[in-house]
């Protein structure tokens, strides 16, 4: 009886020692789990952040389609190319709604029209007085133009001249304030849709860029007026003008794409090269940069 007793006594404590064997064992998995869990999610996001960005963009290699590398590779990259794919913006607010501000005004090939705005605060640094005869004798703005312009039609006057088909200049330059003050002159007396067939909004009147003038006969008659064309003087200026680096700006027929009626009397300062396949070609400046056509 005693030896089963004993024998009862070391099963019962052989079960025990396994029971609390056992607990050790799940409880020590338990600890190492936990550990797991808050050391593995760590390493993994940032080995992501760290290699995915900087890699992808400085090897060139094509991004993943993760939802992390893309938008990182292209906010790295647009930034960079946007000021040399669009240099024609400017941070200028617009005057006239849909017309658009120049960046660089100061640009002897500046296109300047109905859709395409100088800043009002635009000012050529470099206006001086051209040594030629104008049907005015006083010396105010709109008798200056830009360097480059004023020595180009000096030469054009002395060619004139020696051709027999003597000019007078009538108006160059023009600041925002006087254009301004011009084109609501113009909307008083005939209106605004009819101003605009030959007047400019401010801002957008080439005269505004110090590279434009206003020509006419060296008698002053039909100044800055239809009876110009068709005068041996416009004729002489359909013909060379483009030899001195300047073009008829608002040639017949153009109406359409300019946005003004015929003006055989203004010149406008493009540089040689471009007034000369402009003038054979007979195009507009328009038609030149192959913009999109202005709507009166």
């Amino acid at each position: 009886m005693k030896g089963l007793m004993k024998t009862n006594m070391k099963i019962k404590m052989n079960v025990s020692i396994a029971i609390l064997l056992a607990l050790t064992i799940v409880a020590g998995c338990g600890s190492k789990n936990e550990g797991a869990s808050t050391i593995t999610p760590s390493p993994t996001p940032t080995a992501s952040a760290t290699t995915s960005p900087t890699v992808s963009p400085s090897v060139g290699t094509t991004p993943t389609p993760s939802a992390t590398t893309s938008p990182a590779a292209t906010a790295t990259v647009k930034p960079s190319s946007n000021p040399v794919t669009s240099p024609a913006a400017s941070p200028t607010p617009t005057k006239n709604g849909a017309i658009q501000v120049i960046a660089k005004p100061e640009s002897i090939t500046v296109l300047v029209n109905k859709m395409n705005s100088l800043p009002s605060s635009y000012e050529p640094t470099d206006l001086v007085y051209p040594n030629i005869a104008f049907t005015f004798s006083e010396k105010i703005d709109k008798r200056k133009m830009r360097q480059v312009a004023a020595t180009a039609i000096e030469k054009l006057f002395a060619g004139a001249a020696k051709d027999g088909a003597p000019l007078a200049g009538v108006s160059a330059y023009r600041s925002y304030a006087t254009q301004k003050s011009l084109f609501e002159a113009y909307v008083k007396k005939d209106g605004e849709e009819k101003a605009k067939t030959y007047s400019a909004v401010p801002g957008t009147s080439e005269h505004e860029t110090g590279l434009a003038i206003d020509v006419t006969g060296s008698n002053g008659k039909c100044a800055a007026a239809d009876c110009f064309g068709g005068t041996k003087e416009a004729i002489w200026l359909e013909k060379h003008a483009g030899e001195y680096g300047f073009i008829i700006r608002y040639p017949q027929g153009k109406a359409a794409i300019t946005g003004y009626q015929y003006e055989p009397w203004h010149l406008r300062y493009v540089g040689a090269d471009i007034a000369k396949e402009i003038q054979s070609k007979n195009l507009t400046m328009e038609e030149y940069y192959h913009t999109v056509p202005v709507s009166k």
